[in-house]
């Protein structure tokens, strides 16, 4: 088993998706289950695919996962933000912080890793 201990990607991800599992169910006693369900989704996949990528097949394999998680984490931006901008939604602010900070550290990864790939 690899150790994901001081992995601030990893960490972050995973508490990211906690909080996205618990928020989701307090859309759905709102009866908000589209968007939980798409949220929910979205939310922690990007856990999984940076997850996924921390034992890849191959340099290209590694940012592809990255890749994906930068497309879900994109997708999860745009569901906070119906949540935030929806007169009849909960939001939660944390999240939001949250997603940011991840962002800026895959976007990072996804920088050094194509600079490398690019001989840059």
């Amino acid at each position: 088993m690899i150790n994901f201990e001081n992995n601030s990607l990893i960490e972050k991800t995973v508490q990211f998706s906690l909080d996205v599992i618990e928020f989701c169910e307090l859309l759905e006693s709102h009866k908000k289950f589209v968007i939980a369900k798409q949220l929910l989704r979205s939310g922690t996949s990007i856990g999984a695919n940076s997850f996924e990528a921390q034992n890849p097949y191959s340099k290209k394999d590694f940012v592809n996962k990255i890749k994906i998680a930068a497309k879900e984490l994109e997708e999860t931006k745009y569901w906070l933000y119906l949540c935030k901008h929806s007169k009849n939604y909960p939001f939660n602010e944390n999240l939001e912080t949250q997603i940011v900070e991840i962002g800026k550290i895959i976007y990072k990864i996804l920088s050094t890793s194509l600079s490398k790939e690019n001989g840059e």
